[in-house]
């Protein structure tokens, strides 16, 4: 079968190849999935960056979810050869095949595309999670989510004004901030152009309520600027290239509150918090009342040339691979 290999850890897609490799078998407790769409993620950039704690070392087959149909079965799973089906794999994802485990399976929504489907877990996952598992996310509390039009910003500008809050999102460009304002940001923050500080102390009179960080580096500590007296900011990413390090000094005198969530560490220690969100957010899904939005899709082999989309930051939504 076909598939992506990271080959060394590099800033370069040149160390991204595609190879011939056998087909995987499952093993107990497992699935085996002919993959139709496979979701890439900022964390398989960071993945084959090298800067990924915990990340699998090279060579490895990249790709953290799939969606596709069930194509083999192991021991004590209950599950049916021809189901269609999304998964959380961790790695091996951008192949023609993946396995996964039975018990972090998901059914796609009716009447969602596969590559729709690719856009689901991990997105939609993580923004709820940040949001209310995490961040305590209440009716008429201000949020701000940066990188709003990026695949989490995109779940979580809809997940966050379905629940009524005022939602504040940043962006690099007009067209990224239309379509944040599309799915229901309130405020919308150019961050090339204006201090994202400065302009939620202008919409507000003590600051917001939590912010969703998946940028880190500067934008940690600036985001902690905008927070009010005890607010709250998910820590989930470091787009920027490295973490962020929040002063304590601004979390001792301000009562402010900085909680990390890795949803792949999170699902390991507490699937049930993690996951509880699942049939509500399919539901959703179903009904039409959030959408993913798939901005672009690239063919398997064009990996390489999809990570650079995003690194260059030209995405807006998902970024899929059809096989």
């Amino acid at each position: 079968m076909k598939a992506v290999r990271v080959t060394e850890f590099s800033d370069s897609t040149d160390a991204m190849e595609v190879v011939d490799v056998e087909k995987p078998e499952p093993g107990p407790g497992e699935v085996r999935i002919e993959v139709e769409a496979a979701g890439i993620n900022f964390a398989d950039i960071m993945q084959r960056r090298g800067h990924y704690t915990g990340g699998p070392e090279p060579p490895y087959v990249a790709g953290l979810e799939v969606a596709g149909v069930v194509d083999a079965v192991g021991e004590g799973v209950g599950r049916s050869e021809g189901q269609r089906v999304v998964s959380m794999v961790g790695i091996g994802g951008y192949a023609e095949y993946a396995i996964g485990d039975a018990t972090t399976l998901l059914d796609v929504p009716e009447g969602m595309s596969f590559e729709e489907a690719a856009g689901f877990p991990v997105q939609f996952l993580t923004a709820h999670n940040c949001l209310h598992e995490w961040g305590g996310l209440e009716e008429g509390e201000d949020v701000l989510i940066h990188a709003a039009a990026g695949g989490v910003g995109t779940a979580a500008v809809q997940i966050a004004s379905e629940a009524g809050a005022r939602v504040f999102g940043t962006a690099s460009s007009q067209e990224k901030l239309d379509k944040a304002v599309e799915l229901g940001c309130d405020v919308p923050i150019n961050y090339v152009e204006e201090d994202f500080v400065e302009r939620v102390n202008a919409e507000t009179d003590y600051g917001l309520d939590l912010v969703l960080d998946g940028i880190g580096g500067d934008t940690t500590e600036r985001s902690l600027d905008a927070l009010k007296e005890f607010g709250r900011m998910v820590s989930f990413g470091a787009a920027a290239g490295r973490p962020g390090r929040p002063p304590t000094d601004k979390l001792l005198f301000g009562n402010k509150s900085v909680i990390g969530y890795h949803l792949g560490k999170a699902a390991q220690r507490k699937p049930m918090k993690v996951m509880s969100a699942a049939q509500e957010l399919s539901e959703m899904l179903a009904e039409g009342t959030l959408e993913v939005q798939v901005g672009h899709t690239f063919d398997l082999g064009a990996a390489a040339e999809a990570h650079e989309f995003i690194e260059d930051r030209q995405s807006k939504g998902k970024v899929v691979l059809v096989p």
